[in-house]
């Protein structure tokens, strides 16, 4: 039997280096480091017995000290695909320490055989099965396995997440989540693998609780919904929104939010009105890609029988602008779907476009798919050299049905097209232009406002020192906002600010795709060698 009091550390993994998300340039200018705090870490912290100690590094912000690893009778980790590298290594580093390790998250629950080194593997949603594991900690036990039925938790007994672990001046946003899984029924996607079709939902007063938690604590400004799709229960969503935007004026109003959301939203004024209302203020939004054929090969059929264009613009007049997804890749693909992809980018205006390759994720639909097809293996001519970064940098894990080579030259093309200057600059100032921020309000403490006057300077400094197009670019954005919509200035200057991350990002992974189509070109040219030339027959005179 172990003591009542244990010590436990828990370690997020670094995220790796070649990832859309890791903006650390936009984190700069705020004086953060790293975009989003670990909430499925402080949800589990608050799992814990009371009497137990907790303590959190996250490796994306601080570094990891040997008398931490000294404190600890346990540790705990885990995360997502792109932190596979990094959680592996908190693994050994354990090991090598004889330090008890526990790893959970959705990596590890979709393959749990890569983190077998692990002492205990806590595969599921935490809120089914860490009574269990605690017991059998308790209880002396050295290792295990406890898995939990994907989708079946009961969210309305999650607990309020342990916001007092965190540095809220690490971070950009801090999240908070109101419902768990997703409806529809995307071939590619993992969601509805690790947490269900059918949407759960915490309770208004659930939710309440954690936003007055993140109050007390002193926290301001941005928080974001993680869930899987904000409108997956829109019965439930339509009672949550007029509370929220209550508390928020009770409380004068201390966050904006973000969270994800499918692209029917556009079909709902009233949702769009009740979330602008609450002070939403951007949405993420799987687009995938313009074609309807594709949409509707890879189950994503809530994106069809739609204009995106009018779609996204009805979500800017209501008040959100709009980030989004964008996937080369797919089997229905039959040429060149470059010029398709940045026409649709450029006719929806919208400025940040996470476009990536179509990975075939852990136990997906899609996965399957190619297993029975035998298409799972990665091809000799596969650029192996990549490391998990995520969809934007390792890609096409699989054999595809059209040239791998097209695939890569289309994906540079939208990369160059998308994320030159005047391109995206231009998108900003449309979005400017449309957005409709009346609703707006965000009160902040007075030392919260000189910080953000600081992080505008830093802004405006940074793009006025920029080089080619770009100096010439932001000033013209920030002058066409105010003279069309100065209530969008903020919003403008925060899609600016990503651009300091997208730009030299972009730039990155163009080059990466050169090397790769050019490495392509090569083995082409070594397998299929050229003919020689025929001797030539000299003229007979007759």
């Amino acid at each position: 039997m172990r003591t009542a009091r244990n010590r436990v550390l828990m370690i997020y993994p670094a995220f790796n280096a070649n990832s859309f998300w890791n903006y650390k340039a936009t984190c700069a200018l705020a004086g953060a480091r790293h975009p989003a705090a670990p909430l499925g870490l402080i949800t589990v912290a608050a799992l814990l017995p009371t009497t137990w100690d907790v303590r959190l590094v996250d490796l994306n912000t601080e570094e990891l000290g040997a008398q931490d690893l000294d404190w600890a009778d346990l540790v705990m980790t885990g995360g997502m695909l792109p932190q596979q590298d990094g959680t592996l290594a908190v693994i050994e580093m354990c090991r090598s320490r004889g330090k008890p390790v526990v790893v959970g998250g959705p990596d590890a629950t979709s393959t749990p055989d890569i983190y077998a080194r692990a002492d205990f593997r806590v595969l599921g949603e935490a809120e089914e099965i860490m009574t269990d594991f605690i017991a059998a900690w308790t209880g002396g036990a050295t290792s295990g396995v406890f898995r939990a039925e994907m989708g079946k938790t009961d969210v309305t007994k999650s607990p309020t997440p342990r916001f007092d672990l965190l540095t809220f001046r690490n971070y950009l946003h801090v999240g908070v989540q109101f419902s768990r899984g997703c409806p529809f029924n995307c071939e590619f996607c993992d969601i509805i693998e690790l947490y269900g079709r059918v949407p759960r939902t915490k309770t208004n007063a659930q939710v309440m609780a954690e936003l007055d938690a993140l109050y007390a604590l002193g926290y301001r400004g941005h928080v974001d919904f993680v869930d899987d799709n904000l409108i997956g229960n829109k019965k439930a969503l339509r009672l949550f929104l007029p509370a929220l935007a209550d508390w928020m004026r009770e409380k004068n109003s201390p966050f904006e939010f973000s969270t994800e959301a499918s692209i029917n939203l556009a079909d709902d004024p009233a949702l769009m009105q009740a979330m602008s209302e609450a002070n939403f203020f951007t949405i993420f939004v799987g687009i995938e890609s313009p074609d309807a054929d594709t949409l509707i090969s890879t189950q994503k059929k809530q994106n069809t029988r739609r204009s995106l264009e009018e779609s996204v613009h009805k979500i800017y007049r209501a008040g959100l602008f709009v980030n989004a997804g964008f996937i080369l890749g797919f089997d229905s693909e039959k040429g060149s779907v470059a010029r398709g992809m940045i026409d649709c980018i450029e006719d929806t205006a919208i400025p940040v476009c996470m476009v990536g390759l179509l990975y075939a994720l852990p136990n997906t639909q899609l996965t399957r798919r190619l297993d029975r097809e035998g298409r799972l293996t990665l091809p000799d001519d596969a650029d192996r050299s990549q490391g998990l970064g995520d969809q934007c940098t390792a890609g096409l894990n699989f054999v595809t049905s059209r040239a791998r080579r097209a695939i890569l030259s289309d994906y540079k093309a939208v990369l160059e097209a998308v994320y030159a200057p005047s391109a995206f600059f231009g998108r900003v100032r449309r979005v400017g232009r449309m957005l409709d921020c009346t609703n707006r309000r965000l009160e902040l403490p007075r030392s919260m406002e000189w910080q953000e006057l600081k992080s505008s300077w830093r802004l405006f400094w940074s793009m006025t020192v920029a080089k080619g197009d770009v100096r010439r670019e932001f000033w013209r954005t920030v002058l066409d906002c105010l003279v069309h919509n100065r209530q969008a200035l903020p919003y403008v200057l925060m899609m600016v600010a990503l651009y300091l991350h997208l730009g030299p990002f972009s730039r990155h992974v163009i080059a990466q795709l050169q090397r790769q189509i050019d490495n392509l070109a090569e083995a082409q040219s070594a397998a299929f060698p050229a003919l020689p030339d025929r001797p030539k027959v000299a003229a007979v005179a007759l």
